[in-house]
């Protein structure tokens, strides 16, 4: 099936259904008779593209436009328990899951940038001495990392580290306005600045207590900055090869499901939140508060991976469910 010749000879069939649906309160006898024939039609459509097209966002697109006709049209609305649920099982994951290869590469760029450095600065005491005087490394190594854990009551050094790494993940994503080029300077500052720790706590022998404090709350918590960064950058990539479709239905689309990732971070980040301000400080051995933090990771992960990779399959775009339709076109 010629996909650029269906949208071609249906879009205004589509268009004028939008427009029905958002008019659907104030509608005369006509259009009301009219709307329930489009909505036949576009549903016809659908089930012509699903069983001849492989293009998932044609697909989503008339996929949302019925599921809203048919609203319309039954005067139904989706509970909001419903938006819920699928917000967390659809809509999240499967802009993450699809994101993917861009998490991963963000991922080993960030580790491989901060090992370098650590190892540089652990084995060069010249490098050590222009970072800072032997007794503030000192001070650092034997008092402040540790610290700066426990220097806050759990409840409130939780809440401010959810904020601040919300507001961290918001301001990547934010980012991709600028078509993402921004964003890998960011991490580049955090890459340094964990290595520089890392370096510092090394140079003294204290890279276990290093690792036995950052890792329970830090997996979590970096892989949440790894997708903001690979969705923000994978946004601003799209705006300079957005494929077949045009620039700005691309854009419109991929906006809105990066939404969904700032969203379903905020509730990421407050775990990682939650762990580094009651496990990280907490009196358990090192070695349950590190296998607190892997089975969060693992966990998420897990998350992503499961359901992700079923609403992909189910050919779900993680954009939002009523949003305009805008169908692909060439050019």
């Amino acid at each position: 099936m010629d996909i650029d010749a269906f949208v071609s000879a249906h879009r205004p069939v589509w268009d004028r259904l939008e427009d029905l649906i958002r008019r659907r309160r104030s509608l005369d006898g006509a259009e009301i008779d009219e709307l329930v024939d489009l909505y036949q039609r576009v549903a016809t459509h659908l089930s012509i593209v699903r069983s001849g097209s492989a293009d998932p966002i044609l697909v989503g697109r008339l996929s949302a436009l019925v599921a809203r006709a048919r609203s319309a049209v039954t005067g139904a609305h989706t509970p909001a328990w419903r938006e819920f649920v699928r917000f967390f099982a659809v809509s999240f994951p499967v802009v993450a899951y699809r994101a993917r290869w861009w998490w991963l590469a963000t991922t080993a760029a960030f580790v491989l940038v901060s090992v370098v450095v650590a190892v540089w600065v652990a084995g060069d005491p010249a490098v050590q001495s222009a970072i800072a005087t032997p007794e503030e490394i000192t001070q650092l190594v034997d008092h402040d990392f540790a610290d700066y854990y426990s220097e806050h009551p759990a409840a409130s050094f939780a809440g401010q580290v959810w904020v601040n790494n919300a507001w961290v993940s918001m301001q990547v994503i934010i980012m991709a306005i600028l078509l993402g080029l921004p964003i890998p300077y960011i991490l580049w500052e955090n890459a340094a600045n964990v290595a520089v720790s890392a370096g510092l706590m090394a140079s003294r022998g204290k890279l276990d207590i290093f690792f036995g404090l950052i890792t329970p709350h830090g997996l979590l918590e970096l892989t949440a900055v790894f997708l903001a960064s690979a969705v923000g950058m994978r946004l601003g990539w799209t705006v300079i090869a957005p494929g077949p479709r045009r620039r700005g239905e691309v854009l419109a689309e991929q906006g809105r499901a990066v939404m969904s990732v700032a969203l379903g971070l905020v509730v990421v980040l407050f775990v990682s939140g939650l762990i580094e301000g009651l496990v990280t400080p907490s009196g358990l051995p090192t070695w349950a508060r590190i296998g607190i933090g892997v089975v969060a990771e693992a966990a998420f992960l897990g998350y992503v991976i499961y359901f992700g990779r079923r609403a992909l399959a189910a050919q779900e775009t993680g954009d939002m469910e009523h949003a305009p339709d805008l169908a692909p076109s060439a050019g």
